[in-house]
């Protein structure tokens, strides 16, 4: 007769991710100095408002061409014309939920259905209480023609669609993510 194990519990994809998942080049999806290049900065906060402290901001984008230098790309991968271009980026949140990210404008990009995606960021955020990560986008308030016509935020809610959008700063963009509630930031199922 064989014994029946217990079922192993869930766990989350945090606290430890100051110590596993930090990435050689932090938060630099380009170099320091690279013409163009910008900063994006948010907070990332919870339900009730409070600081998700020990979260890391993931983002993975397009080059200024709309290309990927990786062989998922349907167009075939290719490398970017911006010196040093990496098109990802890791930053861990610090005591005030606070993350930043140096990347340039992506490019716009072909969707599967012939349409075209506005420039936009895919940002994911690990956190302490997630037991997968969340997926979202940021897309870019000066580009209002090709963010109505983006397959991806027609299907959002329209009460709901300025989550997505990053707000003008002095060095770049502000885009703050919120984990749960009202005005809860739209995640996608990935």
């Amino acid at each position: 007769m064989s014994e029946r194990l217990g079922v192993t519990p869930a766990q989350t994809v945090g606290p430890y991710l100051h110590i596993g998942l930090r990435w050689p080049d932090g938060p630099y999806a380009v170099p320091e100095g690279t013409p163009g290049a910008f900063w994006i900065r948010g907070r990332i906060v919870d339900g009730a408002g409070m600081p998700v402290v020990d979260a890391l901001v993931e983002s993975w984008q397009a080059d200024p061409d709309g290309r990927f230098d990786h062989p998922d790309d349907p167009r075939g991968a290719q490398p970017s014309t911006v010196p040093g271009y990496r098109g990802f980026g890791r930053s861990e949140t610090d005591a005030a939920g606070q993350y930043a990210l140096l990347t340039v404008r992506p490019g716009p990009l072909p969707a599967p259905n012939g349409e075209t995606e506005a420039p936009h960021l895919t940002l994911s955020v690990f956190a302490r209480g997630l037991l997968h990560r969340v997926v979202t986008r940021l897309y870019f308030p000066d580009e209002p023609a090709a963010n109505a016509e983006d397959p991806v935020l027609r299907i959002i809610d329209a009460d709901r669609r300025d989550t997505l959008l990053a707000t003008p700063a002095p060095d770049g963009f502000r885009f703050d993510i919120r984990l749960q509630g009202e005005h809860e930031t739209v995640f996608f199922a990935v």
